[in-house]
């Protein structure tokens, strides 16, 4: 599996993660004040999320850039 598939397929997964973890958040609310570490359970998959889609974004101008310049040789 190449690198970039690998990023796409981490993002995918991250996405899931992400989203059990908002509704496990929403659930805990629901049943009165959650602890801390259901409140901010979020954060961690928020972050990479950003990470890997910022880096999915810009994928295609960096490759774009790259493809344009001319080979010396």
């Amino acid at each position: 599996m190449t690198w970039n598939k690998w990023i796409r397929q981490f993002h995918r997964w991250l996405s899931i993660i992400f989203t059990a973890t908002v509704a496990a958040n929403f659930i805990a609310m629901a049943m009165g004040q959650p602890p801390a570490w259901i409140v901010y359970s979020p954060l961690l998959p928020l972050f990479l999320l950003l990470f890997s889609g910022l880096y999915m974004f810009v994928l295609p101008y960096a490759t774009k850039g790259r493809d344009s310049q001319p080979t010396s040789g």
